[in-house]
């Protein structure tokens, strides 16, 4: 590379079509291990949560955005917990950005499947890459900033080592990877308002209810019939794998 130019001019190549990946179903099948592997045994949990985490703020400080609403600031903590900060005198865009942090990473991670299936996989990784770097200048903690860092620099090595025709692959596991983890974020949700209910103040689900009254298990349902449906969409690509190969 020669420097920002060249970067650049990778990136750009990053947005342009290629070809589809030819997945076997025994590839397939080493997939969904391998998002597995990353989403559900605690020690890779550690470390791939912290993208989960990521993108469920980044949920929130983009439907914020959207809504009119002032972001003030970001906050991710190596716990898996983090904090978007908004300001609005709308209740109606304040529970819409409320709303949006625990579906988004299962509808990326439907989008990063299907995209990957579709010959857009570098497209994909280099769109969220982008998306989390918008996020940057809203930080404000240190670890925030590690975080984010670390999976830009994530997205930048997959562009920029692995070749194009099999980036798609790659996004196709990451996506797996993010459906499972929000299938993991919802049940812990539901384990803090059933059995850690001193822990209510953390969970969007309660806030929502605090704002609209609404209860929280209206909102935890309706969190999970966005992550339902975005495993709809996800397995659409996944089944046709299957079905070639019976």
């Amino acid at each position: 590379m020669n420097g920002t130019a060249d970067l650049w001019q990778v990136l750009l190549a990053s947005f342009t079509h290629t070809e589809p990946p030819l997945v076997t179903l025994t590839e397939l099948v080493l997939a969904l291990l391998v998002a597995t592997a990353l989403s559900v045994p605690r020690r890779s949990w550690k470390y791939f949560g912290l993208l989960t985490t990521a993108t469920h703020e980044l949920g929130h400080a983009f439907a914020a955005v959207t809504s009119g609403q002032r972001l003030s600031g970001i906050h991710l903590r190596l716990d898996h917990s983090g904090s978007t900060i908004t300001y609005s005198r709308s209740r109606l865009a304040t529970v819409w950005s409320c709303f949006w942090g625990y579906p988004v990473p299962a509808v990326a991670g439907a989008a990063f499947v299907v995209c990957g299936f579709s010959g857009w996989g570098p497209a994909a990784i280099a769109a969220g890459g982008l998306a989390l770097a918008t996020t940057l200048v809203f930080l404000r903690n240190l670890a925030g900033f590690l975080i984010t860092l670390a999976v830009i620099g994530g997205a930048l090595a997959v562009i920029l080592a692995v070749p194009r025709e099999f980036t798609g692959h790659v996004a196709v596991i990451l996506g797996l990877a993010l459906l499972v983890g929000a299938v993991r974020d919802l049940v812990k949700l539901a384990n803090v308002h059933l059995r850690r209910r001193s822990q209510l103040a953390t969970s969007d689900a309660y806030l929502l209810y605090r704002a609209t009254h609404v209860p929280s298990g209206v909102w935890i349902v309706l969190f999970s019939a966005i992550v339902a449906g975005s495993w709809v969409v996800a397995l659409q690509p996944v089944t046709a794998v299957l079905s070639a190969g019976a």
